[in-house]
């Protein structure tokens, strides 16, 4: 049975799922890390393990999260990449102003701090993702039709008319 779209789910339904897989796949993530970096060097272990759970989430948040049985395209992966790099940005910004307005703060401080810009980034890409990269549901026979009316027409096509 093919899953149904992203609206059908309901946002609470696509929400737990989003959390699930994603929550799942940055568990898996953690423990993998200092696995691969026994291998190389930590920050090229980490990149390695931020890319690949980063499209294996897009895969799953395409088929499973919102619904449309089908794998992502270049275009999800790349939204959801540029999403997920947003994300970085939010909770690295968010530490670095910790440590600018705290120069020693205590790790349940940062832990703090990191578990909430990660929750309210967490959420504005649940909000990108469902809203935008998987909204599906525009094809072509959905997309408005443009018709060109007369008065629209240059006057050298008028003239041809």
């Amino acid at each position: 049975m093919p899953a149904a779209p992203a609206a059908a789910l309901g946002p609470l339904a696509s929400f737990a799922r989003f959390v699930l897989c994603g929550g799942g796949i940055g568990v898996l993530s953690s423990f993998a890390v200092p696995l691969v970096a026994g291998l190389m060097p930590w920050a090229v272990a980490n990149a390695v393990i931020t890319v690949a759970s980063t499209i294996l989430c897009t895969e799953l948040h395409a088929r499973f999260t919102f619904g449309s049985g089908k794998h992502a395209g270049w275009r999800q992966h790349g939204q959801s990449a540029g999403s997920a790099a947003a994300a970085y940005a939010v909770t690295s910004a968010a530490i670095l102003i910790l440590h600018t307005l705290q120069t020693s703060p205590g790790m349940l401080t940062e832990q703090i701090v990191y578990l909430s810009a990660s929750g309210l980034a967490g959420i504005g890409r649940f909000l990108l993702l469902r809203l935008y990269v998987f909204a599906g549901g525009r094809t072509r026979a959905t997309e408005p039709v443009r018709v060109n009316s007369p008065a629209r027409r240059s006057h050298r096509a008028l003239a041809w008319a």
